[in-house]
């Protein structure tokens, strides 16, 4: 039944195909579908046995030493094909696999049948007062030392068999608390299966419900035709539009700033003409004056004559350097450039941009019929995939599963109880087998307490206490209880050992390393006249690669179940997903988009010829080269700071008087022309040569400028006029593009989530895995296999407690005759009193023996 639930399901979910679920952040300029709703699953498919795994790998490893040969995979394909035994070797192969367990059973039923033989022969021989039945003790020296031993080797003994009953014990409940806890796991399984097929729909729903986005983004493009497309056109036609235009209106800043120069050029050189003659004056005048000075009767001192020479020598300092009267004007290039100016050329140039700015406007007023059926087109679009996911009978096929669903966990918890009872007489059945264990190591406990604490080791063998004596026969009651119960401890043994090693051996190492299913995937294994069954089962079709292996991996993953299954075969999501079915009436239509802009005019006639007049007003023929000359001139000819300051250092070398005083009359003099009248003319020169130098930049090559920026006008426009049009189409195929990529987006989002999100199989994977891994191999195997290592090593173990509980009972059990020497050292057997044998039989006299005595056991 649990077969047929899975397979249902599966074809259910190949029926059903359904959503995706991204779960990652979709990068930049791609669309986010958001994340598919889908429920997580409770059932953890992994079981951590805990304390007692420890006990579980030392079995495992035992279980290793016996039978460490590989997994047998030809011999169980030729069991399933029914071929065993066609040739002789199968048999061999068989028994060298199985040599571990057979030689250790052959053991274990040798164990069976000598055991209680043995003790049968042993009873009966010590019922004829052999075999240790005699109640008589030999004296030996080295008594005390055997007995020492026997008592430590039965110890020994009696705990690994009480190790191995706590093992036994603990697998025994392990198994029970397991059983019982499992309901809670099968609860979780079925409530996963039920998740699986109510998720479904939703998932189903959601995948389509998406499409929504894609269309709402399309639409969103088509509605922004103009930022997008005609964007994009603008971009590309202005890598060449905006440069010219750019270049126009640079020259247009260029006349201003040509006007602003000459300008500047005029005003300084008159400035500059005006200035150096007022300063000429007023040079001529301090010189006179100086010259006036020095020649007053004080300067023919001794003292001041040298000075006053100095002084009278440098006055032909104070002059004009710079002389501006020759140079020419620049009236008739102003007068040129103000004419050009009349007509606003970076008006012309705005126009221009502006023009050039409004494509986006004119794509969008010539694509509205065209986008009105692109719209159109993906409305009906839509209306297919809906109609489409309404012909998939889903409701119907999850109605059907799970009212089978229902019916199958109702079987299971009837049938629970059932299985709770049973596993209630398995672990009473165990127990008893524990508690017989547990008797005869009681006996061994007991006898060696009571012997140990109650032997006197001056009391000879016929006066041994009372709880000596009790010891000793607590253990042969645990040998006699050995006896008894030792066969039928290692028939359960070798029982469960065979059963429980080969199902690890053959089912649980197997799957864990998935060779099982490699031996599943045979062809022609399960079905002689099919090559591959899980897809002769699922598609009626044995020749399409679906291997057990590759589903249950897959699933182990969370796949989706269309990519487990290879669903494929039953419905091609790729021809439902084809995108040219979606998207070739949008590209026809997108392709069928014609812009015209031949209406834009980047520079009319009247402004190239406004650029041409400008490059014919003659700024290049400035004489600059006699500008420069003046320029870079000082003003006078000597710095008047450092004349006036020379000339006042001077006056204080001179005697104090009226001399002295008015040379520094004179120094501060010029100081006052120098900041009056040579600051600002120097502050003129500055400005003439600031223009100068700028209309000398201008003019240079200012025809080819000219010329090269009307070109450039000329093959933006030419561009715009003739070749926008393949720009246009490229730029369309590419907006095109776009539009079409959102629906790849969409079609490759719903395959991967289809691959790998939807109807993720993740509960049929935990179905196997609870199934076999967990419960047959987890709680029942390993459980088992620990019950027959605790169980099988007490039992064997039993052995040596018996020999020892033998031979240890004889120093504790009160004897009815030792043997009795008068003179140990001298006294020669035929003296002693009695006979031949030398016995003392303490009951006939009635005396206690004082003669140091020595013991040894006889059987």
């Amino acid at each position: 039944m649990a077969v047929e639930l899975c397979l249902l399901l599966l074809l259910f979910c190949g029926s059903t195909i359904s959503e995706v679920q991204p779960i990652y952040k979709p990068p930049p300029g791609t669309l986010d579908f958001g994340f598919v709703p889908a429920k997580t699953y409770d059932t953890g498919a992994y079981h951590e046995p805990g304390p007692i795994g420890i006990l579980f790998k030392v079995v495992h490893a035992f279980l290793y030493l016996v039978q460490p040969n590989p997994f047998p995979q030809d011999l169980i394909r030729k069991l399933a094909q029914q071929k065993f035994g066609n040739t002789q070797g199968d048999y061999q192969k068989a028994i060298y696999y199985e040599i571990g367990f057979i030689v250790s059973a052959a053991l274990g039923l040798l164990f069976i049948l000598l055991l209680p033989l043995v003790g049968l022969c042993f009873c009966m021989c010590r019922c004829c007062d052999n075999c240790g039945g005699e109640m008589h003790q030999r004296q030996k020296k080295n008594a005390d030392c055997q007995r020492s031993c026997f008592a430590t080797f039965l110890f020994v003994a009696s705990l690994i068999i009480s190790v191995g009953v706590l093992c036994a014990y603990a697998a025994n409940q392990h198994l029970t608390s397991q059983v019982r806890g499992a309901k809670k796991l099968v609860n979780s399984n079925f409530k996963d299966l039920k998740v699986f097929l109510n998720d479904t729909p939703a998932q189903i729903d959601y995948l389509v419900s998406q499409y929504n986005t894609t269309k709402d983004k399309a639409l969103s493009d088509l509605n922004n035709v103009g930022p997008l497309l005609g964007s994009r056109v603008q971009e590309q036609l202005g890598k060449e539009v905006r440069p010219a235009l750019d270049a126009a209106l640079t020259m247009a800043g260029a006349i201003r700033e040509t006007k602003e120069a000459l300008e500047n050029v005029s005003v300084s050189v008159e400035v500059l003409q005006e200035g150096t003659e007022r300063l000429h004056a007023n040079l001529t005048d301090v010189k006179m004056h100086l010259s006036n000075t020095l020649n007053d009767s004080a300067c023919a001192a001794a003292q001041a004559a040298s000075t006053c020479n100095i002084i009278r020598n440098s006055l032909n300092q104070l002059n004009i350097n710079a002389n501006f009267s020759g140079l020419p004007g620049v009236s008739s290039q102003l007068a040129k450039v103000n004419d050009v100016l009349k007509i606003d050329l970076s008006s012309l140039v705005q126009k221009g941009y502006a023009a050039f700015n409004d494509t986006p406007d004119l794509v969008v007023n010539q694509t509205k019929n065209i986008l009105s059926d692109i719209k159109n087109v993906l409305e009906s679009i839509g209306s297919n995939i809906s109609n489409f996911t309404k012909t998939l009978p889903v409701q119907k096929i999850i109605a059907d599963l799970t009212i089978y669903l229902t019916q199958s966990e109702a079987y299971v918890q009837d049938y629970f109880p059932v299985v709770e009872q049973y596993d209630f007489y398995r672990w009473l059945g165990c127990l008893i087998l524990c508690c017989m264990v547990v008797l005869i190591v009681i006996f061994y406990y007991l006898g060696l307490l009571c012997g140990t604490c109650g032997y006197d080791k001056h009391a000879s063998p016929t006066t041994r206490g009372c709880i000596s004596n009790t010891g000793g026969n607590f253990l042969m009651a645990g040998v006699g209880f050995s006896f008894l119960f030792s066969w039928v401890l290692m028939i359960v043994v070798v029982l469960t050992f065979v059963t429980g090693g080969n199902i690890e051996k053959l089912v649980c190492e197997p799957f864990e390393d998935k060779t099982l299913f490699k031996v599943l995937d045979t062809p022609y294994l399960l079905n002689q006249h099919w090559k591959n069954y899980l897809s002769g089962i699922l598609f009626k079709n044995p020749n399409i690669n679906l291997t057990f292996e590759k589903v249950y991996s897959d699933c182990k993953e969370n796949k989706g179940i269309y990519t487990s299954l290879h669903l494929e075969h039953l419905f091609n999501i790729n021809e439902f997903l084809n995108i040219s079915m979606y998207t070739e009436d949008v590209a026809l239509r997108i392709e069928h988009i014609q812009i015209n802009l031949s209406k834009i005019i980047l520079l009319d006639e009247i402004g190239k010829e406004n650029l041409l007049n400008f490059s014919s007003s003659g700024i290049e023929g400035i004489n600059f080269g006699a500008y420069l000359t003046e320029i870079n001139k000082s003003v006078t000819k000597v710095d008047l700071l450092s004349f006036a300051n020379d000339l006042e250092a001077r006056a204080d070398q001179l005697p104090k008087g009226a001399l002295e005083n008015a040379l520094k009359g004179h120094a501060n003099n010029i100081r006052m022309i120098h900041s009056q009248q040579v600051v600002p003319l120097e502050q003129a020169m500055s400005t003439l040569n600031q223009s100068i130098r700028l209309l000398k930049r201008t003019s240079s090559e200012l025809m080819v400028k000219v010329k090269n920026v009307i070109s450039a006008v000329n093959a933006a426009q030419l561009l715009i006029n003739n070749n926008a049009s393949l720009v246009i189409v490229q730029e369309t195929k590419k907006y095109m593009d776009t539009i079409v990529g959102y629906f790849e987006q969409y079609i490759e989002w719903v395959k991967e989530s289809i691959a790998m999100e939807v109807a993720a199989c993740k509960p049929i994977a935990n179905v196997i895995d609870t199934a076999v891994d967990i419960f047959l191999c987890s709680y029942v195997t390993d459980s088992v296999n620990t019950f027959w290592f605790g169980l099988g090593g007490s039992s064997i173990f039993l052995i040596p407690a018996i020999i020892f509980a033998v031979k240890l009972s004889k120093y504790y059990r009160r004897m009815d005759t030792e043997d009795v020497y008068d003179d140990v050292e001298t006294i020669p057997l035929e003296n002693m009193e009695n006979g031949n044998n030398g016995y003392h039989k303490e009951h006939l006299y009635g005396i206690h023996n004082p003669v140091i005595t020595s013991s040894v056991e006889q059987w």
